[in-house]
Order: C-alpha cells, then structure tokens, then sequence
C-alpha cells in the first residue's frame, strides 16, 4: 500500500505541476492577479506530494520490501542501514524521484520566500519551474516508475552496486543534483525575464542567491565524488576527465561564470543580455549532463546502465528546454537594454574577462567531451580524448585567469586604476617570489613549472588577504579603527576572499600532487619491504575478514619512518556475494607531507602479491580548498542583501521607523 500511495502522490505531483505551469502563464497575460496566485499553492502542495512519494519509496527500501521492483533490483536485506536509505538514489528511477524532489523545493522556496518579488514575475518564474517539473514528472511516470511491483515478491534483493555502498556517494548525488537542479532557478528567472521583456538590476539581486546556493552545492558535490574517486577506486588520483565528471564540471563553470556576470548586472546594471545567456547555457549544461549519465552511451562508474530509449525521453526535453529557451532569447534579447557603459580597466572589466576566459574553457571541456561521442555516432569511429588535451586546452586558459583574480576586488567600479591595485598587491607578490624561489632551490631536478603553480597558489590566497588588508586599511589607521571596519565589512565580502583564498589552497594541493607524486609497484611476499618518500613498508602479510555483506581479503603493511613506527595500513579486496563483484580498499596515511597510500594487488606465485604504493604530498588540499570554497559561498549567502525578502524587510523596518517618528 505504501508504494501504491507514492506512485499515486507521483501522478498527483504531475496535475498539479501541469495547473503550476498553465495557469499562472494565462493569469499574467490575462492580468487576472486570481489565477497568477494559483503558482504559489501549486509549488507547495507539489513540492508536498513529491515528498510524500520520495518518502514512500524510503520506506520501501528501509523495511527491505521486495515485492518493489526497484528495490529488489537496488537492495539486499543484509545491506548496512546507511546503504539501504542511500540505495533509494544510487539508481536511476530513485534518484529521479530525489530530482524532482529538489526541482519542487526549489520551486516552493521562491513560492514561500519570495514575497518581495513581483508578482508578475514570481508567477512565470514558477511557471517554468512547473513546466520543468511536468517534464520530468512525465518521464518518471511513463518511462522510469519507481513503484512497479513483482508478483510473486522474490525473498530477497540483488544488492547495491558495491562501488555506491560507501559514505561519500550516500551523500554525493543529494549536493550533485542540488547543484544540477538548483540551476534551474536561474534558467527560470532567465525565461520569466525574457517572457516579460524587461530585466534590470532588481533581477540579478533576485537571481543571485539562487545561483549561489546551486554553485555550493555543486562545489561540494563534485569534491565529494573526487574524494570517494580518489580512495575507493584504488588507483591513487582525484580526477580523470572522465566524460561524466565532466558533466558536472562543465556547469559548475558557466555558473561561476554567471556569478560574477550577475554581480556585474546588480552593481551596475550591465551585461544584461549575457547574463540572461548565461543563465540559460548553465541549466542546459545540468540537463545535458542528466542525458550523459541516463542515456546509455556512456561506460563509466558513474553512469547508470539505462536503456537508450530513456536517453531519447531526456533528449525530448533537452530539445524543448534548451531550443525553446535558445529560440526565445534570440527573438527577445534584442528588445532588452543593453545597461551601463564601462571602462576596460575596471571591475566589470576584470569580471568580463573572468567570464570570457571561463566560458572559452568550458567550451574546451564541452568539446573535448562530446565530439568522441558525436565521431562515433557519425562514422562509428572511437577515439579517447583524456588527460594530454585537456592539460593543454583548459590549463592555459585558466592560469592567466587566476593571475587576474586579486585584481578585480582592488579595482573601482566604472574606471579603475590597474598600478594602484597592483601597487596593493606588492607584498603578495614578493610573499609568491620568495616562496618560488624556496620551492626551486629545495626541488632542484624540476618539474621547474611546479614552483610557479605554487607560487599561483599562494598569489591568490594573499591576494584574498590583500582585499580584506585594504578594505580595513590595515596600517594606514589606528588598530581599533581598523577592527571596526573588519567588523563592518559585508559578509560577502568574506565569502568572496574566502572563496578566492579556497581556490589558491586548491591548486597547491593540485601542482603539489601532480608534480611531485611518487609511485612503486612491487611484488612482495610476507616479510619484503618497499620505501618510498622516507616511509619503510614491511608487508606483514594478508587476512580474511568478514563484513556486513561482504568477505575481504585484507593486507597489514606496518609503516615505520626513520625506524620509529608510524601505522599500520590494511588495504584489501572485498568480494560481495550477492551482487558477484569486489571492490578495492586502500591503504591510506595522511601527514601534513601527504598522503601515503597502499593498494593491494592479485596473488602472484609464492604467496606474494602485487603491491603499488604511492605518495601523494598535500593531496588533501584539494578537498580542504573545495571546502573553503564551499564556507565562503556560505558566508556570502547570510548577507542581508542577498537574502531572499531582504528588501522588502529593510522597507518595513523604514515603515516603523517613520511611524515612531510621528
């Protein structure tokens, strides 16, 4: 019964998405302010009825109900708790239902939140919102119900895909999709725009919390799958350029890039058009990326084995969503203004060429991604595009735009003055000068690139330092006066040096680990030793052990550093029964040095095995830097001024003030 009165709240879901699409649209043209007011009872009741189905098939999944053709497919009644609740997502039918569930929570929070919008465009915004969700809506209930039965119901599951039953991919999707759908705010505020055919700065100020909030979560979506690709899959990296990663990649990038351009719009109502643009580019990049991971012509751990006609449902609604947005704005832009003028050397000139410089390597990403995909299916040729093309297409763009980073706060709105900022920034260069040499002269045999990425690093976390220093105006007043600026400063202003600060701590740990990453393969019986990076290995031999659902056959590595012992690391295979597939686990020590990381290999002959040990120095920066990143998108978000309703409380506040007045 349980699952019956999800698949019926799914279709329930649907008609009211259909009245949260229809209505609202003819209200406006026919300003009937009655029928535009129907949006906001609709994204709630059916942001409600989707929780009501998600929740349903939790249940299903928690009580290990098989007579559930999703969840005899996707679970076992030996399956750890924590992975009985993360398989409801770690499919494709489940984690549709999580999609919309997002799409709809973004949908009713601009109906509960949004009381200081215009009612005209708060009612197309959550038009197209409804639009979105009777799309997916559709999808699901025709061709990805979750709710189907089995009759007779099997006695137990097949299990979980091993490589999802892990900690980091039980909340990885949730930020990814968080990321991928929140965007779609954005792109409605762009349609409902472009629908009225008026934008100005009010319009950015709307769309920006939105966008950022989307921006965070997809920030720390993609660090979550980089950590569980770096620790779970036992090959000792972080990132492949793997066609799904991406896809998640290339969002992330455009919405960035549509961050900055909003900031542009709401200081000095510019970039309009492009902004528009842009948000529309970066939700067709979600939707892109949902048709990469569902439509079958991918092989990838993070893709799910779906059938293609599924993938011609989601090309439908990419054709839709992404031409109709496409065809609207080149009948509409033209009539919208173009906004405020500029100098090149200024703020919105150093925010245009981050976004030019963004968007270029993007579309380095966008290319190298689909074109082996589109030479395949043309002339069934396979080619690999990996790792050497996009070092050499994106790396070249990205550097000049994190040299240009630390400029842009320093500079002024409209006309700026390029040698006072760079004046402000002497002591972070000098702090990046010396630390290159120091790098040089302690790695003498190279790579001689290395040093200057770390010194980029380091650039641009003085460079935040810098901004804050400046805007205080550290030393040039009393410390109390400049304590009191520091406390007056908007919280934006942190998050953005926080964010920027999080990008150069992420690209230390990037160079370090790249250039400097040590490996060693060897085959070793019980007692043999391997060294590496100062560390002694003695490989002590193995052990089967039994888990919840699975069996491993587990390593023990005793580490010991200038002979005193330092840990001991048990890397292992895991073979789960049910689902007849194994795993590897590594071994991993970290250090304020790095990370020492052990993968245990086959049985060779004489009981030794093969062994690969790698250290990775300051790996962990990578993630650390993400998650800076991530706070400062935080910090950025609890300004009052890019809180939703924000405006509307500081008029009321104005109200009462007046009133006590009289």
């Amino acid at each position: 019964m349980i699952a019956e009165t999800g698949h019926y709240a799914l279709i329930l879901a649907l008609g009211v998405a259909i009245v949260q699409m229809v209505l609202p649209i003819l209200g406006t043209r026919l300003n009937d302010p009655r029928l535009a007011a129907v949006s906001i009872p609709a994204a709630q009741a059916q942001f409600l009825l989707i929780c009501i189905a998600f929740g349903a098939l939790t249940a299903a999944y928690v009580t290990s109900d098989f007579s559930v053709l999703n969840v005899w497919q996707n679970s076992h009644s030996a399956k750890p708790m924590l992975y009985k609740i993360s398989g409801v997502w770690g499919n494709h039918e489940g984690s549709m239902v999580l999609w919309v569930l997002i799409l709809a929570l973004f949908g009713a929070a601009v109906a509960t939140f949004g009381s200081n919008l215009p009612r005209q465009l708060q009612a197309n915004v959550l038009a197209v919102q409804g639009s979105i969700a009777v799309a997916f809506l559709l999808f699901i209930v025709i061709a990805s119900n979750p709710f189907l039965r089995v009759n007779p119901a099997p006695f137990d599951g097949q299990g979980l895909n091993p490589v999802l039953q892990d900690p980091a991919l039980a909340f990885h999707p949730p930020f990814l999709y968080a990321g991928y759908v929140g965007f779609s705010m954005a792109f409605s505020f762009a349609v409902a725009a472009l629908i009225d055919g008026r934008i100005d700065a009010a319009w950015a100020r709307w769309v920006r919390p939105w966008t950022l909030a989307a921006w965070m979560c997809l920030t720390l979506g993609i660090a979550m799958g980089s950590w569980w690709a770096y620790y779970e899959l036992g090959w000792g990296g972080f990132w492949f350029w793997d066609p799904v990663e991406n896809a998640s990649f290339m969002p992330w990038l455009a919405g960035t890039a549509l961050l900055h351009s909003a900031l542009v719009m709401e200081k000095r109502d510019a970039l309009k058009v492009w902004t528009v643009l842009l948000a529309i580019i970066t939700f067709s990049l979600s939707l892109m990326g949902t048709f990469l991971v569902r439509s079958g012509v991918l092989t990838s751990v993070h893709a799910f084995a779906v059938d293609p006609e599924r993938g011609v449902f989601i090309l439908g609604i990419m054709a839709v969503f992404i031409g109709g947005s496409f065809a609207l704005f080149a009948w509409r832009a033209p009539l919208l203004s173009q906004g405020g003028l500029f100098a090149p050397i200024s703020r919105e000139g150093s925010l245009v060429l981050n976004n030019l410089l963004l968007t270029v390597a993007c579309a380095a990403v966008f290319v190298g991604t689909l074109y082996p995909l589109a030479l395949e299916s043309i002339t069934g040729e396979k080619i690999s595009v990996g790792a050497p093309f996009f070092n050499m297409t994106f790396v070249p763009l990205v550097v000049p735009l994190l040299i240009a980073v630390p400029f842009g706060p320093l500079l002024a709105w409209k006309r700026g003055d390029l040698l006072a900022a760079a004046q402000r920034l002497t002591a972070a260069a000098v702090i990046c000068l010396v630390t290159i040499i120091a790098v040089l002269a302690v790695n003498r045999s190279g790579p001689w690139l290395a040093p200057l990425g770390i010194g980029l690093g380091l650039w641009l976390i003085c460079g935040a330092a810098t901004e804050l220093a400046t805007r205080s105006k550290l030393f040039d007043v009393s410390w109390s006066e400049t304590w009191r600026r520091l406390r007056n400063l908007p919280r934006a202003s942190y998050g953005t040096a926080l964010a920027h600060a999080g990008v150069g701590v992420m690209v230390i740990g990037l160079v370090s680990t790249t250039a400097w990453r040590i490996e060693r393969i060897e085959a070793l019986a019980p007692g043999g030793k391997v060294d590496i990076a100062g560390y002694e290995l003695v490989f002590q031999g193995v052990e089967e052990r039994q888990g919840p659902n699975y069996r491993e056959l587990a390593g023990q590595f005793a580490v010991t550093r200038g002979g005193a012992p330092v840990t001991t690391l048990t890397p292992s295979k895991r073979a789960f029964a049910v689902e007849k597939s194994a795993t590897t686990e590594a071994g991993i020590h970290n250090s304020w040095r790095g990370d020492l990381y052990v993968v245990l290999g086959d049985p060779l002959k004489d009981g030794a095995y093969s062994v690969r040990v790698y250290f990775n120095p300051m790996v962990r920066l990578i993630w650390i830097g993400a998650l800076i990143m991530f706070f400062g998108g935080g910090v950025s978000l609890s300004d009052r001024r890019l809180r939703v309703g924000a405006p509307k409380r500081a008029k009321a506040r104005r109200v009462a003030v007046a009133a006590v007045s009289k």
